[in-house]
């Protein structure tokens, strides 16, 4: 009997910790037909994100470029939120050798309100498996008020909103190709 290899998971900042935040959501899927560098395209530039992701608006790029590195600062408003200031802390492109990463980190202090006070790290894993198939991980740990508000709600927001970012990524691509 053989087994399958473990999959790559998100690498998490400590303070982040799955189960000890306030919300976390995670969502995948795999599809056939596509690889990882048809979704990184669209998923690392973030000029993109608007064109597929109906919750995503206020961008404001890196000055670098489009393409998100680590270290990039950027902001963008998601959740009717304000614009959140982002740091990029994870971006690997995939290859034949590389899984997909990319990982940002947003936070606000809420103007000076701590009930509105939100800090978020979003992590995204994009790898290529056999078959022609590609696997899309993405996952959120947030903490503060506002993030235990979203987890209390049904159907849960975050969980929903993240799904349907997958799917038009996953469109994003099929019509690119």
């Amino acid at each position: 009997m053989t087994t399958a290899p473990t999959s790559p998971t998100i690498i998490w900042p400590e303070k982040f910790l799955p189960g000890t935040t306030d919300n976390f959501v995670s969502n995948e899927t795999v599809v056939k037909g596509l690889s990882a560098a048809d979704i990184w395209k669209y998923l690392a530039d973030i000029r993109q994100w608007e064109s597929y992701y109906w919750n995503c608006e206020k961008i404001t790029p890196p000055t670098s470029g489009p393409m998100l590195k680590k270290g990039d600062k950027f902001s963008f408003s998601t959740f009717g939120f304000p614009p959140l200031p982002s740091e990029v802390y994870e971006s690997v492109e995939p290859s034949k050798t590389e899984v997909g990463r990319l990982a940002w980190r947003a936070e606000s202090d809420g103007n000076g309100d701590k009930d509105s006070a939100i800090d978020v790290y979003h992590a995204w894993v994009i790898e290529d498996l056999e078959g022609d198939r590609v696997r899309i991980l993405t996952q959120e740990s947030q903490i503060g008020k506002p993030a235990a508000d979203l987890s209390t709600k049904k159907p849960n927001p975050m969980l929903n909103g993240h799904q349907d970012w997958i799917d038009g990524l996953v469109k994003a691509a099929r019509d690119g190709k």
